[in-house]
């Protein structure tokens, strides 16, 4: 379990750089440039990925803190495709989705976790989750924060043609999920939690 936390910290400490030491990225892109400090922030964030992953498999059978009813994992499914539609939306250009939901992708991995957090009940999964769905909430108080001081602004919108792309590719992603891909990658196939 120690692996987990450490991984969750090292990882998720590296995405709140910005909420937490503002200054931070600002000066080490004055010292490394922006190619320099793009490529040293992607590796330790693969690094610490893969740390959180390997801690998770480790810790994966750990204490049950609750068992879910059975039904929890069709609602996990269900939540899974509006994930999965505003993932995609994120990596597309703006339509109605991007626009009204102002940041998919944050809105995404909270979809996400508080799915998660429905259907499994151990310890691991628990803090993983739980950790993914504070991060989530405090990156939508921070973008909205720096928002309002005009430091972002939201995407403009594009056009109409991007939602059907984020639906349609949604879906079929969901529907790999659901078919093997989670079997494949997890060890779990989500129609049997």
């Amino acid at each position: 379990m120690s692996l987990l936390i450490l991984g969750i910290i090292l990882f998720l400490g590296i995405h709140l750089i910005r909420v937490v030491i503002p200054g931070f990225r600002r000066s080490m892109i004055a010292s490394l440039g922006e190619a320099g400090w793009k490529i040293g922030y992607s590796i330790a964030s693969i690094v610490t990925l893969i740390l959180l992953i390997y801690g998770f498999g480790q810790a994966r059978d750990s204490t049950p803190i609750w068992s879910p009813p059975f039904w929890m994992s069709h609602i996990t499914i269900l939540l899974m495709l509006f994930a999965l539609i505003c993932l995609v939306a994120s990596l597309l250009p703006a339509g109605h989705i991007a626009v009204r939901t102002k940041h998919p992708m944050v809105l995404s991995v909270k979809i996400w976790a508080f799915a998660h957090l429905l259907s499994n009940g151990d310890g691991a999964a628990m803090l993983l989750f739980a950790a993914f769905l504070a991060w989530g909430v405090i990156m939508r108080i921070s973008l909205k924060r720096r928002e309002r001081a005009g430091e972002i602004s939201l995407r403009p919108f594009v056009s109409a043609k991007y939602d059907l792309y984020a639906v349609v590719i949604g879906i079929v992603v969901w529907g790999l999920i659901i078919w093997k891909l989670h079997e494949w990658i997890i060890g779990v196939s989500p129609l049997v939690m």
